[in-house]
């Protein structure tokens, strides 16, 4: 029978616990959200909201067609400017995705003869772009540059490394400046994805790269998304402005996709200009991450110091995990559940997101529920 596979595969993941469904949330949840990647709390700011209103309202509901052809507007060329201008690169590539983008960093960086050398605790996304491209992928230990720098020391050629700049599991920081050591060593370039990094780190949220005193280098290429920090969706593409011209010309998401919705480029511009304004908002969802990593630990929860914004909570099982967070959403709190095969490490873990529009109140209360329902 055809697909019948999946009938086994569908078995299998029953019987491990590992089934994954979707859970539509209203308009106006009850629930605490600590779960999503609103780290600014910018979602649903009026004037974040207005910004993707007036740019559907002027330019329509959707891009029209790939950024080659139709889908290139005013707006997101401005989103470009003001996005690289903030970060500190030279240029900028809005995609539709920040899955598009990290596709396209990897594969159109990384060409055939050339070593990629990626570290075990990458996203998914630049796992796949490592797949895709036609270089040589060799994977090292987890955030290490002596393993970077030994990886690189055996290839003869055009190479690149590969890191999140903040792991999306535990919310640890890649050793950037490390990284970016090994790789001169070697004339290798850096290309990181600063997903979790951009409107938390770094001088009023410029991103984990511009904290390590990266921003701007002609070897650093940097990717961001556009759907966390600043409540929007999209991702981009920071770096030289060869490096993005030849984006342009050889990556097959920006060639082949259809642009960025307008709606989405006018949110996220309109909160880039709002976190200029209101720097304090950065340091304020550290605040909020460190506090909550604080109460934790003091409840006797195995908590792991958070780098960024995510926090992480060990489980004691997969199966526990997701009742556990079932019973956190049962007495009100959200909260992210990553369970195998999404952890690398194979433990699974409750995934906090520390928000910076969360009061000290809100704070307590998930600590409380997360103590009173742990297994």
């Amino acid at each position: 029978m055809a697909f019948g596979w999946i009938d086994e595969q569908a078995a299998a993941r029953r019987q491990a616990g590992l089934v994954r469904t979707l859970r539509p949330r209203p308009a106006d949840s009850p629930l605490l959200d600590l779960a999503s990647n609103d780290y600014l709390g910018l979602a649903r700011h009026p004037e974040v909201v207005e910004g993707a209103a007036a740019a559907a309202r002027t330019w329509g509901g959707g891009a029209t067609g790939s950024r080659l052809v139709t889908g290139t507007t005013e707006l997101h060329g401005e989103l470009e400017r003001e996005l690289a201008d903030f970060c500190g690169f030279e240029a900028a590539l809005v995609f539709s995705s920040g899955y598009a983008a990290n596709l396209a960093a990897v594969t159109a960086l990384a060409p055939h003869g050339s070593l990629i050398v990626s570290d075990a605790g990458n996203h998914a996304s630049l796992i796949d772009g490592c797949r895709l491209a036609r270089g040589t992928t060799q994977v090292v230990a987890h955030a290490d540059p002596d393993a970077v720098r030994k990886a690189l020391g055996t290839h003869d050629g055009p190479a690149v490394a590969v890191s999140d700049t903040v792991f999306s599991v535990d919310g640890d920081a890649a050793p950037l400046a490390g990284l970016a050591g090994a790789c001169r060593e070697h004339g290798a370039g850096l290309v990181v994805d600063d997903a979790h990094g951009l409107g938390v780190l770094g001088a009023g949220g410029r991103g984990a790269p511009h904290a390590a005193g990266l921003a701007g280098a002609d070897d650093v290429v940097v990717t961001v998304t556009l759907s966390k920090s600043l409540g929007s969706q999209g991702g981009a593409v920071l770096g030289p402005a060869r490096v993005v011209e030849h984006l342009v010309n050889a990556a097959r998401t920006f060639i082949f996709d259809t642009g960025l919705a307008p709606a989405s480029a006018g949110a996220a511009l309109a909160a880039l200009r709002l976190l200029g304004r209101e720097p304090e908002r950065a340091a304020r969802a550290r605040e909020v991450a460190t506090g909550l990593h604080a109460r934790l630990t003091a409840a006797g929860l195995e908590a792991v110091r958070p780098d960024a914004a995510v926090v992480s909570v060990r489980a004691p099982s997969a199966e526990e995990a997701v009742q556990w967070a079932a019973d956190c959403r049962a007495a009100g709190l959200f909260v992210g559940c990553f369970r195998p095969p999404s952890v690398p490490d194979g433990i699974s873990r409750l995934r906090l997101t520390a928000r910076a529009d969360l009061s000290e109140e809100q704070i307590e209360r998930a600590v409380r529920v997360i103590g009173e329902t742990r297994p």
